[in-house]
């Protein structure tokens, strides 16, 4: 190496680190792992006001939802996709019995969310999210956005079970 490339390399900046992305700034072409699965990320559903995300995970033909939300601490939970009918979100009732389990209302809450790629709901708006727990910590989620419901059946998901494998 020449002495004039070494005075150059000694009074260059260094290149900025690579800063990782987290789970909650994963979007579409991603690959992330929960419970030893490998996921891409297709959709993204972003509730700023809370600082919440809803990933769409697919894995070969199966599809998830892996919600994340940062409080004082990031917290995880594993949805899929049921089978259910609502008429009107005001119908939605605060404890709600699904194969045997009893669901109680743990939260209640609307905020505007933004969409990305493939999901439930396929554009910008507000959404309403109803969140309810079973006595042996199942969990039971209610969406509804412009006139459409989706329910989900799933369970939390330690911080130690999900990791981003690929970000773009």
């Amino acid at each position: 190496m020449s002495i004039w490339k070494r005075v150059t390399n000694l009074l260059s900046k260094p290149k900025p680190a690579v800063v990782e992305k987290s789970m909650l700034q994963l979007s579409p072409g991603d690959i992330c792992e929960v419970s030893l699965v490998t996921y891409e990320v297709t959709g993204k559903v972003q509730n700023r006001g809370r600082n919440a995300t809803l990933l769409t995970l697919k894995d070969g033909n199966t599809i998830v939802y892996l919600y994340i939300e940062e409080r004082e601490r990031l917290t995880y939970a594993l949805y899929s996709p049921i089978d259910g009918r609502l008429d009107h979100p005001e119908e939605v009732p605060t404890t709600i019995e699904l194969d045997d389990r009893e669901y109680h209302l743990e939260e209640q809450y609307a905020g505007h969310v933004m969409t990305v790629g493939k999901t439930p709901f396929s554009q910008n708006g507000e959404q309403h999210v109803w969140q309810f727990q079973s006595d042996d910590n199942h969990l039971l989620r209610i969406e509804w956005q412009n006139g459409r419901f989706m329910l989900y059946e799933g369970e939390d998901i330690l911080p130690a079970d999900v990791k981003v494998i690929r970000a773009t």
